[in-house]
C-alpha cells in the first residue's frame, strides 16, 4: 500500500509546537513547465524542457492495465508487458540490448490496475535509438510473438508471482481486493492475475489485446529532459506518426464501492508476528475527498508523530509499527492501516485502541499544527521528488496527469487543494469514507504443515453487485496516419556520438577544528544535503555485541539530551528536513537533506542529533522490541535468512565481515544492549577525528563552512583510541560446502552462492565489475539470460559485487521454482565453470557492458543524492578527486584479458558456498543428488540441525525466532 498521494511522492513530515524556526512554507507549488500535442494519428505527446544532464526520459503510458482484462483473462495485462520485451518484427531478441549498449538507466515496465507503462531515460544522442524501439514495437509486435515468447514470458511471469508469495506478507493484497471490491468491479483481481488464467492465456488472447488496446489514439508519449519541443514534434512524427489509431477503447468508469458494515478475515503465513490490516474504499484519484483523506492518514498514521503511532507505540506499547495511507486509482481508491502487532499482545487490545483514536479524530478531525504539518510534508516531498526527470520523477507526474484525467498540470491542482484544506473539509471526507464499513484481514503465524494454496482457495470474496456502471466509448476521432520515411529493414538507428559528463568539481576545505569537508555544488533544486561519515560499519561489531553499529545509529534519530525523541521528530517535520542514521559494513553515517530556506535551525537540529544523544531507557526499549520484531522477520523472509547465515560461513564467525549483512545483529546481543554499550560506540567512532563532512546541493564552499563551523567547529574528540578493526584476509575454502534452510511450503527457493572477491579498492576493481557485468551483472547477462529467458525457471537471475574496504563478497543468487531448485544449482554451476574455461568471455560481451557502463555516465548523476553517493565512494575507496570525470578513460582501458583475469581470480567453482532456503520435502533429495559438496542443513542462526531425518526429503524445521 503507497503511504502518500501518488502525486505528491513520500515523504512522511509535519509541524507541531513552539519551536526556533520559522515553520517551512508550504505555498509556492513547483512547476513542471510543459507543451502538449496530438499527432494526426491520436498519439498525445508531452514535452518538459530539462537541460541541465544530456539525457532524456521516453516515458510511454499505454491507457489499458489490469482493470480491463474479462472474465478468466485475470494477468494478461502484465503478461503482455513482459511480451513487449520480447522483440519486435524489425529487431528481433530482448529488448534491452541496444539500450544496455546506449547507457539507458531507469529503464522498466510496469502494470497496475488502470495503465500499463515503459519507460527510460537515454542519452540524447540515443533518443532516436529508443524511439525507433518504443514505435517499433507499438506498430509492430505480432510478427515476433510466437508460441515460445508467450511460453518464456508465461513462465517469468508465475516466477515472479512465486517470488512475491514467498515473500512474508506476500499474499494479503489478493485476499484484501477480493474482500473489498465487488466480483464486477476491474479491481476485484491482483495485477499478477491466477495462475490458471495464466497458463489458459493464447497467442489470439496476445493479437485480440495488441489489437484492442495499444493503437496511437489510447497512448501518452512524455519525452522530458535534454529537447526542444521542436524536435520532439519533428520525433515523435517521424517514428510515430505512421502507427494506426486503433479502436475506440471504452473507458471504465469511477465506481466507489464503500462496504456498508465491517467484516473480517484470516490469513495464516510465514511470519513472526501477527499483523492487522484494515482498507476502507474511498473515492478516486483526484477528487477533492480523496486530497482530503491523504492528510487525514498522514495525521493518522503518517509517522511518529502521528496520533495512532504515539497511542499504539508510544503509549500502550501495543505494536512495533502502523501506518496509515491512501492508495489512489482511477476508478477507485483505499485507505489502508497496517499494525504490527508487538510479540504477546493480544491482538483484540490493539483494535481497542485502534478504535479510540479513530473515534477521536471522526469526532474533532485533526488539529491546526496537525493540518499545518501535512501540508508541509506535500511541497516538501514534492520539491525533492522533482529532480529527475526519468524513473518515477518529472516524466512520470506528467504523464500520469495526462492518462488518468488528460492534464499533464493536474499535481498543481492537487496541491493547491491540499494547500486549501481546512480542519472542517478533512473532518466531512473523514466522517463521510472512514466511517463506513471497512475489511479487516489479520495475518497470523502459520503452524509447520500449513497449507497456504489450500486456505486461499477457501476464501469465499464478494459476489457481483450488478451495479457497475457501463463503461463510455469515446467519440471515434478523424485520425489519420503520417506516411514514414523510417526504413525499418535498416534496423535500429546506430547511437555513434555520446554527450560527455557533467560532475561537479570536489571543493575541499576544513572546519575549524580540523574536520574536513568535501563539497560538490548542484544548483538543481533549492535543497542541501549533508552526510557526516564515520569509519565504523558492522566490522566496527567485532569484539563487541553484534549489531551495535546499527542500533546506535538508529538511537542517535530518538532524543538528545535537550529535546525527547517526539520532539526532535516535531522539529524535523516542521522544517521539512529529513535526518538519517545507518551503517553499511565499513561506514556509519548520519544525513541531513534540508531545505535551503530553513538550512540554518536544519543544521542546528541536526548538529544536536549527532553531537548529544540521549540513549534514553524508554527510547533504548521501544527501539529493542521493534528491533527484535525485525531480525525475527528477517528469519523468515528467504533473502534475510540467506544474508544472516551465508557471511559468517564465507568469512568465518571470527573475522569482522562475518556477520549478518542485514547489520541488525543477534537477539541474544540486542537482548543485552545497554546505554552504556551505545555510549562507548558513540564515544569510539563517532566522533570528530573520526569523520568527514560530504555536501552536496545548491551552496558553496563559502557559504557551507561558516554555516558548518558554527555547529561543528566546536566539536572536539575524546583522549581515548579510535579503535582498530581486524579485516584480515580469507583463504579460499578448501572445497565447495552446501547449506540447506527449511522454509516449509516456500513456493520458491532462494539460492545464494558466494565467494570472497578483493576489496574494492584493489586495482583491478573496474575489470571485475565489467566482467561481472557480463557473467551475471545485467539482464542480458549468461545468468540470467539462463535463468529466466531460456529456462523460464527464476523471475530473475545474476550475480552481485558488493564493495567493502577488505575482501568483498560476490555473491550468485537466483529466486527458481521449487520443482527447479537442483536444476537450477546445475545450471549456475556450469555457467561458473564455463565462464573461467571452456567458455570463457568474449570481446563482444566485455565490449557491451564497457560501453554500457560509459555511456551511462552522463545520466547517472542527474540527483543531488546519486552525486552523494560517488562522493561517498571516492572518500571510502581513497579514489582520486576527479575519479568520475576520469572513470571513461579507464573503462575504455578494460579489454577482454583484464576482465576475464580478475573474473578468473575470484570465480574458484570448488569454493563456493551454497546456501539454499526452500521446502526441503521437495528439494533436499535432488539437491544432495547433484553432490555440490558437503551438504549440511542449518537452522536460521546458522546452527546443524540435529535431526536424523536431514537429507532423506522429510522436512526439518528452522529454529523459530523468539
Amino acid at each position: 500500500m503507497k503511504k502518500r498521494y501518488a502525486l505528491l511522492v513520500a515523504g512522511l513530515m509535519s509541524l507541531v509546537g513552539a519551536v526556533s524556526a520559522t515553520p517551512a512554507s508550504s505555498d509556492a507549488i513547483p512547476d513542471i513547465p510543459y507543451t502538449r500535442f496530438q499527432l494526426s494519428n491520436g498519439l498525445t505527446v508531452v514535452v518538459h524542457e530539462d537541460h541541465k544532464a544530456p539525457v532524456v526520459a521516453v516515458s510511454i503510458w499505454y491507457h489499458v492495465g489490469s482493470g480491463d482484462e474479462p472474465a478468466g483473462k485475470t494477468g494478461f495485462a502484465h503478461l503482455f508487458e513482459h511480451l513487449m520485451f520480447s522483440g519486435s518484427e524489425n529487431r528481433k531478441g530482448t529488448y534491452f540490448q541496444p539500450f544496455e549498449l546506449a547507457g539507458a538507466t531507469d529503464m522498466n515496465g510496469t502494470t497496475w490496475f488502470d495503465r500499463t507503462n515503459y519507460f527510460e531515460t537515454v542519452p540524447t544522442t540515443a533518443l532516436d535509438m529508443a524511439l525507433w524501439m518504443e514505435s517499433d514495437r507499438m506498430g509492430h509486435l505480432l510478427g515476433a510473438i510466437g508460441q515460445k515468447e508467450l511460453d518464456t514470458q508465461r513462465g517469468v511471469v508465475q516466477n515472479e508471482k512465486r517470488q512475491g508469495e514467498n515473500r512474508p506478507y506476500g499474499r494479503v493484497d489478493e485476499n484484501i481486493l477480493v474482500n473489498t471490491y465487488p466480483a464486477d468491479h476491474p479491481y476485484h483481481h491482483d495485477t499478477i492475475g491466477s495462475m490458471a488464467d495464466l497458463d489458459a492465456a493464447s497467442l489470439a488472447d496476445v493479437k485480440k489485446w495488441f489489437h484492442d488496446y495499444y493503437g496511437a489514439a489510447n497512448t501518452t508519449l512524455v519525452l522530458a529532459g535534454d529537447i526542444t519541443v521542436a524536435q520532439a514534434k519533428a520525433k515523435a512524427t517521424k517514428y510515430f506518426g505512421d502507427i494506426p489509431a486503433g479502436p475506440p477503447v471504452p473507458r471504465q468508469q469511477p465506481w466507489i464501492t464503500p462496504l456498508q458494515t465491517s467484516t473480517r478475515g484470516t490469513q495464516h503465513d510465514q511470519v513472526a508476528q501477527v499483523r492487522i490490516l484494515r482498507t476502507w474504499i474511498v473515492p478516486q484519484l483526484g477528487t477533492d475527498d480523496a486530497i482530503q483523506l491523504d492528510l487525514a492518514t498522514t495525521v493518522l498514521g503518517g509517522g511518529k508523530t502521528s496520533r495512532l503511532y504515539q497511542r499504539l507505540v508510544y503509549q500502550d506499547k501495543l505494536a512495533d509499527d502502523v501506518s496509515v495511507g491512501i492508495a489512489p486509482f482511477a476508478l477507485a481508491s483505499q485507505v489502508q492501516l497496517s499494525v504490527d502487532v508487538r510479540n504477546g499482545v493480544d491482538p483484540a487490545k490493539v483494535e481497542a485502541a485502534i478504535a479510540d483514536v479513530w473515534k477521536e479524530f471522526l469526532a474533532s478531525g485533526p488539529s491546526d499544527d496537525e493540518l499545518a504539518r501535512a501540508k508541509v510534508a506535500n511541497s516538501a516531498a514534492f520539491i525533492r521528488g522533482v529532480e529527475k526527470v526519468g524513473g518515477s520523477g518529472k516524466a512520470a507526474i506528467l504523464a500520469e496527469g495526462q492518462v488518468y484525467r488528460n492534464d499533464p498540470g493536474a499535481y498543481k491542482k492537487d496541491l493547491a487543494r491540499a494547500q486549501a484544506a481546512t480542519v472542517a473539509s478533512v473532518l466531512t471526507a473523514s466522517k463521510t469514507w472512514l466511517a463506513k464499513g471497512d475489511y479487516t484481514l489479520t495475518v497470523l503465524p502459520a503452524a509447520p504443515g500449513f497449507d497456504p494454496a489450500a486456505e486461499d482457495k477457501a476464501v469465499v470474496g464478494l459476489g457481483p453487485s450488478g451495479k457497475k456502471p457501463a463503461p463510455i466509448l469515446p467519440k471515434p476521432g478523424n485520425y489519420t496516419v503520417a506516411t514514414s520515411d523510417v526504413d525499418r529493414a535498416k534496423g535500429v538507428p546506430p547511437v555513434t556520438s555520446f554527450p560527455d559528463l557533467v560532475f561537479p568539481t570536489l571543493q575541499r576545505g576544513k572546519l575549524k577544528n580540523g574536520v574536513e569537508v568535501v563539497l560538490a555544488e548542484r544548483h538543481t533544486v533549492p535543497v542541501t544535503q549533508v552526510q557526516l561519515l564515520f569509519d565504523a560499519g558492522y566490522a566496527a561489531d567485532q569484539g563487541r555485541k553484534l549489531g551495535t553499529a546499527s542500533f546506535t545509529s538508529t538511537l542517535l534519530e530518538e532524543s538528545t539530551t535537550s529535546l525527547d525523541s517526539v520532539e526532535v521528530a516535531r522539529r524535523k517535520e516542521r522544517l521539512g528536513a529529513f535526518v538519517n542514521a545507518s551503517c553499511s559494513l565499513d561506514t556509519c553515517a548520519v544525513g541531513l537533506d534540508a531545505l535551503n530556506a530553513q538550512l540554518k535551525p536544519s543544521l542546528e537540529l541536526f548538529a544536536d542529533i549527532v553531537r548529544h544523544p540521549a540513549f534514553k531507557s524508554d527510547d533504548i526499549e521501544r527501539i529493542r522490541g521493534q528491533w527484535l520484531a525485525g531480525i525475527a522477520q528477517e528469519k523468515t523472509e528467504p533473502t534475510g535468512l540467506a544474508l544472516r547465515t551465508l557471511p559468517p560461513l564465507l568469512y568465518g564467525r571470527n573475522h569482522a565481515y562475518g556477520i549478518p549483512f542485514t547489520g541488525s545483529g543477534t537477539e541474544d546481543a540486542i537482548a543485552s544492549l545497554k546505554a552504556d554499550d551505545l555510549k562507548a560506540f558513540q564515544r569510539d567512532y563517532l566522533r570528530p577525528d573520526n569523520v568527514r563532512i560530504l555536501v552536496a546541493g545548491d551552496t558553496t564552499l563559502a557559504k557551507i563552512l561558516p554555516q558548518l563551523d558554527a555547529v561543528f567547529g566546536d566539536w572536539t574528540p575524546p583522549a581515548t583510541a579510535i579503535p582498530k578493526k581486524n579485516v584480515g584476509k580469507v583463504a579460499i575454502q578448501a572445497k565447495p560446502r552446501v547449506f540447506l534452510i527449511n522454509r516449509t511450503d516456500a513456493p520458491q527457493s532462494l539460492i545464494l552462492a558466494g565467494l570472497v572477491a578483493p576489496s574494492t579498492k584493489a586495482k583491478n576493481a573496474l575489470d571485475l565489475g565489467i566482467a561481472n557485468g557480463a557473467f551475471g551483472g545485467t539482464f542480458t547477462s549468461r545468468l540470467n539470460m539462463n535463468l529466466r529467458e531460456e529456462k523460464r525457471w527464476a523471475y530473475g537471475a545474476g550475480s552481485m559485487l558488493s564493495d567493502a574496504q577488505g575482501q568483498r563478497p560476490m555473491l550468485i543468487y537466483a529466486p527458481v521454482q521449487t520443482d527447479k531448485t537442483a536444476e537450477s544449482a546445475e545450471e549456475i554451476l556450469k555457467e561458473a565453470k564455463a565462464v573461467i574455461a571452456a567458455k570463457p568471455l568474449t570481446d563482444d560481451e566485455v565490449a557491451k557492458i564497457r560501453a554500457q557502463r560509459v555511456r551511462a555516465l552522463p545520466g547517472s548523476f542527474e540527483t543531488t543524492g546519486a552525486v552523494l553517493g560517488a562522493m561517498t565512494g571516492i572518500v571510502v575507496y581513497d579514489r582520486p578527486d576527479d575519479y568520475v570525470q576520469t572513470l571513461k578513460s579507464r573503462i575504455e582501458g578494460v579489454d577482454r584479458k583484464a576482465a576475464e583475469d580478475a573474473l578468473s581470480a575470484v570465480i574458484h567453482p570448488d569454493a563456493l558456498t551454497w546456501v539454499i532456503v526452500g521446502d526441503l520435502r521437495k528439494i533436499e533429495a535432488p539437491v544432495r543428488a547433484l553432490n555440490l559438496g558437503e551438504v549440511q542443513v542449518i537452522d536460521a542462526d546458522g546452527h546443524p540441525v540435529k535431526a536424523a531425518s536431514a537429507g532423506k526429503g522429510k522436512p526439518v524445521a528452522a529454529k523459530a525466532a523468539r
